[in-house]
């Protein structure tokens, strides 16, 4: 029997941008779960992340946060499609380092210059974490835990 993966979404709270919200992140029109466009959760609705300033540390934190392994690379100007409604982030700028997408600088949610032909995507390597459960991974009660992701990303 074949079973089909669960579509992996991770939260990441906005607070660099003086907004403290749960939000969710995803790859879509990839030939995998691990690329496509990506695309966070904000305000109930869907958004796509502009490409100014797009590069390889940034795909590097997504591909992190969905539990993808490492950026292969960092498409620009809408390789896997362009999104419609709205363009969330912008100008983000991360050091690679960060847990989620989230941690990394970038303008105020919303606030972009851009239009949908310039949305970014990521192409990552596909090494699931041991965990497998998409970038969460379980506390010591065995619940799923955004908390824990980074200690456990980092013994895997």
């Amino acid at each position: 029997m074949h079973r089909n993966p669960p579509e992996c979404l991770f939260p990441c709270v906005f607070t660099d941008s003086g907004i403290s919200e749960v939000a969710q992140l995803r790859l879509v029109n990839g030939s995998s779960r691990c690329a496509g466009r990506v695309e966070v959760f904000h305000n109930k609705k869907w958004g796509t992340v502009c490409d100014d300033g797009w590069d390889l540390q940034d795909a590097g934190v997504v591909c992190r946060q969905l539990g993808c392994g490492m950026a292969l690379s960092a498409p620009r100007v809408a390789r896997f499609g362009q999104g419609s409604d709205h363009i969330w982030l912008n100008n983000v700028n991360c050091t690679g380092t960060e847990a989620s997408l989230s941690n990394c600088r970038a303008r105020p949610v919303g606030d972009n210059n851009c239009t949908h032909g310039e949305d970014a995507g990521v192409e990552c390597s596909g090494n699931l974490h041991p965990s497998g459960y998409c970038g969460w991974c379980r506390d010591r009660a065995g619940k799923l835990s955004a908390q824990t992701q980074l200690s456990c990303l980092s013994q895997g």
